[in-house]
């Protein structure tokens, strides 16, 4: 239990925000003038706050929307049902009510295969045709549907909307912030990684053991897709805050957590470089250590860099030093592959240069994509320009300090798996 509530903090308070909207509702039970007023229907409150209420903001708000709307609309649409199958008298009523549910259920069914509305609105589409169902199908029996679709409705709102005003104005938890902070700590992963590849690799024998487990952190990126993509339909329900406004272009993350998982790919085959059993010799390694280290380190500061001004929200500079150095590391890397200085050696071990020294700028090349897909974001989320004094490398620090402790419990919120490839 206490490593749990250490893990995310914020556990604990949700826990005492659910169990504070369930003994509101409950209300409804204790007292009688609430009961008087609801009856036995109170209980849809309460089961409508256990279902609802969630752990971020944009979570809670997509289902309670989704089912305020849809039991609103489902209580309309199963009293005009009833009223409609009472028309032609007693006789045809069960027949029209039968081909009612029929038509409905049909075709709520057929459009949740829509994958639009499957990501957004399959909770809300589930409830719409469970409420018709229950109200027409039950008011063959009970005269007094209007007002049994009266009490479900009311309390259903009132439950939602109580599981809404908790989540939102007792310590929230957005969903947005949690997405920004998990993509630009898996950059953050990465630059980690290539920061200490290069002497790692050309580690020799004879030096103690270094900290490998440092450089697995990456593995968590590679099962992120889905967390990402839960997180972006969570946030797209919040409404503005903080530094997130209206309309704040969400997708973008996806791309940028779509090739930050591609450039952990290529992470996990340098990775396996490491501990292959074949590793090339000190002659064949002498003339690439330099280089090799230089473009690993390089790349690694700037996808840091990158990770940096992502999480401050500041617009990356153009000219960033660190890109430029990783880039001309890359020009030497590769001038030293066509200069043919490798005769004499092993061609096995020639071969194991190589693919390094490819996998490494294939990295460079998927980070640059990176840097155009945050300066996009920069640009689509009006990301603030750097003051005078933090281009000239003075940064504020206390600020940066400021973010990182609010977003180191992100990733440990949710559970990863690891992949190993083959």
């Amino acid at each position: 239990m206490k490593k749990v509530a250490e893990d995310d903090p914020r556990r604990i308070v949700h826990s005492f925000k659910v169990g504070l909207a369930i003994t509101l509702v409950s209300l409804f039970y204790y007292f009688d003038h609430l009961y008087v007023g609801f009856g036995s229907s109170a209980m849809w409150a309460v089961l409508t706050v256990i279902v609802v209420i969630e752990f971020s903001v944009g979570a809670t708000l997509g289902k309670g929307l989704n089912r305020g709307l849809a039991t609103f609309l489902a209580g309309t649409l199963g009293f005009g049902a009833h009223h409609l199958a009472n028309l032609p008298g007693k006789e045809l009523q069960p027949i029209l009510l039968g081909i009612f549910v029929f038509i409905l259920a049909a075709t709520v069914s057929f459009i949740r295969f829509f994958p639009r509305m499957k990501v957004r609105y399959d909770y809300g589409l589930l409830i719409f045709m469970l409420t018709f169902c229950l109200i027409s199908v039950s008011g063959y029996r009970d005269e007094e549907v209007l007002e049994m679709a009266h009490k479900r409705v009311s309390t259903i709102l009132i439950g939602g909307f109580t599981a809404i005003f908790i989540c939102i104005f007792i310590c929230p938890v957005w969903a947005g912030e949690d997405l920004h902070n998990l993509v630009a700590n898996n950059l953050e992963k990465v630059a980690s990684f290539l920061e200490g590849f290069g002497d790692e690799y050309f580690r020799k024998s004879s030096e103690p053991e270094s900290n490998k487990a440092s450089l697995q952190v990456y593995k968590n990126i590679l099962n992120s897709k889905q967390i990402e993509e839960s997180l972006v339909n969570f946030a797209r329900w919040e409404p503005p805050h903080g530094r997130f406004r209206f309309r704040h272009p969400w997708k973008q993350y996806l791309k940028i957590g779509s090739l930050t998982r591609q450039c952990a790919y290529r992470i996990e085959a340098l990775n396996g470089c490491l501990n292959s059993d074949v590793q090339a010799s000190p002659e064949a390694c002498g003339n690439f250590r330099e280089a090799f280290i230089k473009a690993s380190s390089e790349t690694g500061k700037a996808v840091k860099g990158l990770a940096s001004a992502m999480r401050t929200m500041t617009l990356p500079s153009a000219d960033c030093p660190q890109t430029t150095k990783s880039k001309n590391a890359a020009d030497n890397l590769k001038s030293l592959l066509r200069t043919g200085l490798c005769q004499g050696i092993d061609i096995v071990e020639i071969l194991e240069v190589a693919t390094v020294a490819s996998l490494l700028l294939d990295v460079l090349a998927c980070t640059e994509k990176i840097s155009e897909s945050i300066h996009e974001l920069a640009s689509l989320a009006h990301f603030k320009r750097l003051e005078p004094d933090e281009k000239d490398g003075k940064p504020d620090l206390n600020k940066q300090k400021q973010v990182r402790q609010s977003s180191n419990s992100i990733a440990s919120n949710h559970h990863h798996h690891i992949i190993i490839i083959e």
